[in-house]
């Protein structure tokens, strides 16, 4: 499975962003998706994820602000972005529990 992240870039404190990934390959369905970030100096964490049975879980420092969501027909993973805040950030990846090889990633800046 490759992976492509997409929708990115600078947004004022407060604005709003979603993020895609775009997964190949077949049975993207079965597989729980992550999003994680890893501003500058600072390790890469995991900030939510979507289960196969549209289940989801986010990190504190998210949680009321980001919702995740798939396509399963799209093979696409969103990341819905909103009241944001300039510790977001960070350069944005998807992956599945870090078993696939990871994109490039997309750049989220917040700033004023």
């Amino acid at each position: 499975v490759q992976l492509m992240e997409s929708g990115g870039g600078l947004v004022q404190p407060g604005g709003s962003l979603r993020l895609s990934c775009a997964a190949s390959g077949s049975m993207f369905s079965i597989y729980a998706m992550d999003w994680y970030r890893q501003a500058p100096g600072k390790q890469r964490e995991r900030v939510a994820t979507i289960n196969s049975d549209g289940s989801t879980n986010y990190a504190d420092s998210v949680k009321g602000r980001f919702t995740i969501s798939r396509d399963n027909v799209k093979n696409t993973v969103y990341l819905q972005m909103n009241n944001l805040k300039p510790e977001d950030t960070a350069v944005y990846y998807c992956n599945s529990g870090g078993h696939f090889g990871w994109g490039q990633g997309t750049q989220v800046t917040v700033s004023s």
